[in-house]
């Protein structure tokens, strides 16, 4: 499978999880999910973007993708707690 349709697919499930969540009223899990769609979508910039030739700007998503990834596990921390 190509790489854009593996992504796109987890960004989709991700949104979809969320608004369940949102729907619900579990709004706890629905920011877990949202996190998870910007650490996913920001790890996808960085790299189309340094297959670009953007280094600069890879070098940002990189930065704000690792960022989400901490505060995903932060808030999964806060949810298990």
């Amino acid at each position: 499978m190509n790489r854009n349709w593996i992504i796109g697919i987890l960004i989709v499930v991700a949104a979809i999880t969320s608004l369940i969540f949102i729907i619900v009223g579990n709004l706890n899990m629905a920011v877990l999910f949202m996190t998870a769609i910007f650490a996913i979508t920001n790890g996808y910039r960085a790299v189309s973007f340094k297959e670009k030739g953007f280094e600069r700007e890879a070098k940002w998503m990189k930065g704000m993708s690792i960022l989400f990834i901490v505060l995903f596990f932060v808030v999964l921390g806060m949810i298990l707690i």
